[in-house]
């Protein structure tokens, strides 16, 4: 799934084959073209990918995207041959109005499915909000498709637990309000759907890329975008957000102390996803926003008693302007991982320069005008025994930073090229773009181990990386499918 797990960590733990002494053999092993027509800057969905699947040309290994124009492909991890494509059809058409047919309502395919390993089965929505379960082999679906989510809804990664699928609406899209939304299919005739509602507009969208991240607490976060904040109304913006995991009840917020500022500005926290870890007997979420503050929390008592209260607030990292949607700030997902040592990291993509107010990096890789990622060390407050965040290491530069995946002690990441700047409307968003970049830096220093190079055709919209095996999938916005492998060793004379 989105970010490896159900914390949406970003750590492949089980990752033995690429290292930091052997990631620089890293080379594109192929590219693969689907047939996915782009629609404004949408085109295909985060990989996630399957090993060992039963397959009609026998056990495979199996990279899954899904296209905006409603198509789902499986592609062998070894060639990129397409093993098999499964059209999800609509049968509405989408009502005009609001955000609808533009990037935020794009009217198709916008949810990174989820591999449920248990029952073969892959988990997509189609554009008019239909849940497809599809045999990860074949394609063949499992059950009859369900009406889960309102028709042309904007839904984000979804999660699974159980028999139990999650997904998150934002921005009115379809008309559906904004919130977390499951849908029990352990009997697919009699299917359970739930819904946690955060706003009655169309404000306090859960747009991180990461849709709802399940606690192994048994509790739903996620963080939410402008609008009002009333409890008694029901209204829930600028919040980092949780639910219980099986009804949808029992609702936990933080609220920023300076949250009215966040909305004036357009700061708000939807623009990423929360990371859910285990620090010493913690259960903690790190939460950020467009404002580029990163917040520790107690991920069992949101903000406390007043729920305005974090365990541990960072100054501000990017963004020195307050420039809302120039793709500065915090953006997509923060990642985290466990060393060797038993150091807990959080890995924090940043788009735009260093805000003078961040603290010193002791190890910095270079200038980074267009983006960094940013390294951290969770570590215990001496006087407090709270958690802090030590800053480790900077990368060099990154043209806009998509979420970082971890794997034996090496980050990847991609440097988009996307032209993030939201004025002038959307066409101006396909001027001055630059081809995507994977880079695979040192886990422990930034040191820059590979870079993919003149690699990649084109640029890419809110994607992110799926690592597998000693591979690396991504996608771009022509609809490529690209796997970076180890060099084969040179035969012997």
């Amino acid at each position: 799934m989105f970010g490896h797990d159900a914390q949406r960590s970003g750590w492949a733990a089980e990752e033995r084959t690429l290292t930091p002494a052997n990631v620089g053999d890293l080379e594109l092993k192929w590219k693969m073209k689907v047939k996915n027509e782009s629609y404004s800057l949408s085109a295909l969905t985060i990989p996630v990918v399957a090993d060992n699947v039963s397959t009609i040309k026998g056990t495979k290994n199996v990279v899954y995207v899904a296209g905006i124009g409603g198509t789902v492909f499986a592609l062998e991890t070894e060639s990129g041959e397409v093993v098999w494509s499964r059209n999800l059809p609509t049968h509405t058409t989408p009502k005009p109005g609001g955000f609808q047919g533009t990037f935020l309502c794009p009217n198709g395919i916008t949810a990174t499915p989820v591999i449920d390993r248990r029952t073969e089965t892959l988990y997509e929505l189609s554009g008019d909000g239909m849940l497809y379960g599809l045999d990860l082999g074949s394609g063949r679906p499992r059950f009859a498709p369900i009406q889960f989510v309102p028709p042309f809804s904007k839904m984000l990664s979804l999660n699974l637990s159980g028999s139990t699928i999650y997904t998150t609406l934002t921005q009115g899209c379809g008309g559906a309000l904004s919130g977390i939304y499951s849908v029990d299919v352990a009997d697919p005739h009699h299917p359970t759907i739930r819904e946690a509602l955060f706003s009655n507009t169309d404000t306090a969208g859960l747009w991180g890329r990461g849709g709802p991240v399940i606690g192994t607490n048994g509790r739903i976060y996620g963080n939410t975008a402008d609008g009002r904040f009333n409890t008694q109304s029901g209204d829930y913006s600028n919040t980092v957000i949780s639910v219980t995991l099986h009804s949808l009840d029992g609702i936990d917020y933080y609220l920023p102390p300076n949250w009215v500022y966040l909305d004036k500005k357009d700061l708000d926290l939807g623009a990423t996803s929360p990371t859910y870890f285990g620090w010493k007997d913690r259960n903690l979420i790190a939460a950020a926003s467009k404002e580029s503050v990163i917040y520790l929390l107690d991920a069992d008592s949101l903000g406390a008693k007043d729920h305005q209260t974090a365990l541990y607030t960072s100054v501000k990292l990017g963004n020195a302007g307050d420039i809302c949607c120039a793709g500065l700030g915090i953006w997509g997902a923060m990642t985290t991982s466990r060393d060797a040592e038993g150091r807990t990291w959080l890995y924090v993509p940043m788009g735009g320069p260093v805000a003078p107010s961040a603290p010193k990096f002791p190890i910095a890789n270079g200038d980074s005008p267009h983006g960094s990622v940013m390294a951290f060390v969770v570590a215990e407050d001496a006087r407090t025994q709270k958690p802090v965040l030590e800053p480790q290491w900077i990368s060099g530069d990154f043209n806009i930073p998509d979420p970082s995946v971890i794997a034996n002690g090496v980050l990847f990441a991609l440097a988009t090229g996307e032209n993030a700047n939201q004025k002038g409307g959307e066409a101006q968003r396909f001027k001055n773009t630059q081809p995507a970049v994977l880079r695979a830096l040192d886990a422990h220093t930034g040191k820059e181990l590979y870079n993919s190079g003149s690699a990649f055709s084109t640029w890419v919209h809110f994607s992110g990386l799926a690592i597998s095996s000693g591979q690396v999938f991504a996608v771009d916005h022509d609809s490529n499918v690209y796997c970076f492998g180890l060099k084969k060793p040179a035969p012997n004379k």
